[in-house]
């Protein structure tokens, strides 16, 4: 059904995407720490120092990007971790079938280190999300 050459083309293409995602996976880590720091700001300084009678439209802009930026966080980061936990696996499994562990052994290894990076970062931006909805709800239910 497909030639040789186009599986090693793409079984190329593939794992040439693990550094890349590894990469993506640590700026969403570090994207999920600056939201961190970002929402205790929120949290205790600027929402309850804000006047919101006269730049309402500013605010819910604000609220807008900074909600859209944990949404973000909170979906594409398991698919990373998902990808880097799919692609290591084919050499780790081709490792197993020429007897060799230690390819395994490290494959495995990376696999469920990706995985819990993605759902670490996931979680973190699913809370400050669910937490940024409600404090921002709040704000506006006060200018009512």
């Amino acid at each position: 059904m497909f030639n040789n050459w186009t599986v090693t083309l793409m079984h190329s293409f593939v794992s040439s995407l693990l550094y890349p995602i590894i990469i993506g996976l640590g700026l969403m880590l570090l994207l999920a720490l600056w939201e961190i720091g970002t929402a205790i700001g929120e949290r205790f300084w600027v929402l309850k120092n804000i006047s919101l009678k006269n730049n309402l439209p500013e605010f819910e802009s604000t609220a807008r990007a900074r909600i859209e930026r944990t949404d973000i966080l909170t979906r594409v980061s398991p698919m990373l971790g998902l990808m880097g936990t799919l692609i290591p696996l084919g050499p780790g499994l081709s490792g197993l079938g020429e007897g060799n562990l230690s390819i395994l052994t490290n494959s495995v290894t990376i696999a469920f280190d990706t995985t819990v990076l993605g759902l670490l970062a996931g979680i973190i931006g699913f809370i400050l999300g669910r937490l940024r909805r409600r404090w921002y709800d709040d704000a506006l239910r006060s200018v009512n």
